[in-house]
């Protein structure tokens, strides 16, 4: 790969050694690779569903003993709304009323969300609010027909002149009304947390956002910052990071050569959600309780949440006490091999970690090596939802290069699609990841894991994007619940779908479950 002093100085700009960018042209050159999944996690084979008895003995776990833990909330919220109304700002480009009916334009859409959006439309949180910005912006509203009428208020509702939602991150888009106002996601994350992170009255909650939205999430903070805390009864310690420039990945051409701009400069790319792994690493809590912006729900089922959040915390405490306790073992030498059998068998039974291949041929302290660092690694805890067709990731059991097999988390796109057999094997998949993991980031002896070494980089992907016109390819890291944490220990347990409640498109925010009683 020849480079300029131009390329290299830009290279050094963003942080990134020049091998880093070689090592990433290669990945291009040599292609995906794919997962070689071994069968999907069930209930009783990779997925825990427990009684309620257990449950709750999990959930008075983490009650007690939260209170000597640094526990934060870890929210990836960089996401801009502008996918979620994608469907209207087609509908503001295609739709006429001059020369068609809105009826008909839904018609031919076949977009059943859009069919309800328009159904319910003033069910919105925000309808109100767009309907005073449309009498307002619009001339002789009140005259205007019916169909023209929902063409303004639509507009007022994307643009700058009204809310201006589609500018907006989507963590700061009004999810939620009630009697006492609007909530957008990001109050409802804080409203929530503190039910099960507040320590000593504090509850932290991270934010990861972009740079360019600091500012509006800074000022709505200042704005709700008094009504939330006299809500929730807590104070709320909230920080933000942004994905670090460094983490950025070189895009090709499809002759694998670096994509260069108009200007002739070397074109680089965010490098996923897998790049915040980084923005993680530096959290130095003992407990991150991770999930995803869209994915609140309204007050009254906040006790269910909690209830399953604490579960989840609950079982990995449990989990980690295990663990430190035989670490501590294998530390002190003094270990039999009835003792060495019981931990591999721990690591097995209750980690899903199968032993490699030439486990049992090896010495007594080569067994004792093997098991530490197996067990010694970031734990993670992460709630899985009975499939019912939402898209997302699923839990499956995966065979590495070593042949061994441990609980990933897997997407669509990491499976072959030319083997019957991996493709028989995804859709006996009977739950999928509603991004709901308690994550524990330190060792048995307190310190931080460095999580950069638990990445499996060999499952970054690469997809096909445009810049200007013209075709390149892109390159993203390993995602963040996926390869990124494929070296951690992993466990899954059985939550309900109704802990679940994404908000993809804005006609999501008319489901049952995200209207106010």
């Amino acid at each position: 790969m020849k480079l300029s002093e131009k390329d290299t100085a830009q290279i050094k700009e963003k942080g990134i050694s020049e091998q880093e960018v070689e090592d990433q042209v290669k990945i291009f050159k040599r292609g995906n690779i794919k997962v070689d999944i071994s069968e999907a996690a069930t209930a009783g084979k990779g997925i825990f569903a427990f009684s309620e008895d257990e449950k709750q003995e999990f959930i008075s776990l983490y009650d007690s003993k939260k209170e000597k833990l640094e526990v934060i909330k870890f929210v990836p919220a960089s996401g801009a709304a502008t996918r979620m109304f994608k469907a209207l700002h087609n509908f503001v480009d295609e739709f006429d009323p001059s020369k068609e009916g809105l009826r008909s334009y839904l018609d031919k859409q076949d977009d059943e969300k859009l069919q309800k959006f328009f159904e319910k439309i003033d069910q919105l949180p925000f309808y109100s609010l767009a309907l005073d910005y449309a009498r307002k912006n619009t001339e002789n509203f009140d005259e205007l027909s019916h169909d023209e009428q929902h063409l303004a208020i639509v507009k007022n509702m994307l643009f700058e002149d009204g809310l201006d939602l589609s500018d907006y991150p989507k963590g700061l888009v009004p999810f939620h009304k009630y009697k006492s106002g609007l909530r957008t996601a990001f109050e409802e994350h804080l409203i929530e947390a503190a039910e099960y992170i507040a320590v000593d009255g504090v509850a932290k909650v991270h934010f990861t956002i972009s740079e360019e939205h600091q500012d509006k999430f800074k000022l709505e903070f200042k704005n709700i910052k008094e009504r939330a805390e006299e809500k929730a009864g807590v104070k709320f310690d909230v920080s933000y990071s942004f994905q670090d420039p460094k983490t950025d990945t070189i895009a090709v051409d499809d002759n694998n050569e670096p994509f260069r701009t108009k200007e002739g400069d070397l074109f680089f790319r965010p490098g996923g959600h897998g790049a915040l792994i980084e923005n993680l690493n530096n959290q130095k809590a003992d407990l991150a309780f991770l999930k995803n912006i869209d994915n609140v729900v309204t007050e009254d089922n906040i006790p269910e949440v909690v209830h399953y959040k604490k579960m989840l915390g609950g079982k990995l405490l449990k989990l980690q006490e295990k663990c430190f306790s035989y670490l501590n073992k294998l530390d002190s030498g003094n270990v039999s091999e009835d003792e060495i059998k019981n931990i591999s068998e721990f690591l097995q039974n209750e980690l899903f970690r199968s032993l490699e291949g030439k486990f049992d041929s090896l010495s007594s302290e080569e067994k004792i090596e093997y098991l530490k660092d197996r067990i010694n690694r970031p734990l993670r805890v992460g709630g899985m939802v009975k499939n019912e067709g939402e898209p997302g990731g699923g839990p499956f059991l995966v065979r590495d290069e070593n042949d061994e097999i441990s609980l990933q988390i897997i997407e669509g796109a990491q499976i072959d699609q030319d083997n019957p057999e991996q493709l028989k094997t995804a859709r006996e998949a009977t739950h999928f990841n509603p991004v709901d993991i308690v994550c524990g980031l330190k060792d048995y002896n307190g310190n931080s894991f460095d999580l950069n070494h638990y990445v499996d980089p060999k499952t970054s992907f690469i997809a096909d994007k445009t810049k200007d016109g013209k075709p390149l390819k892109a390159l993203e890291r390993p995602g963040l619940w996926n390869g990124a944490m494929a070296k951690w220990n992993t466990v899954f347990v059985e939550v309900p779908v109704s802990t679940f409640n994404p908000v993809k498109s804005v006609a999501d925010l008319l489901k049952k479950s995200h209207q106010v009683n």
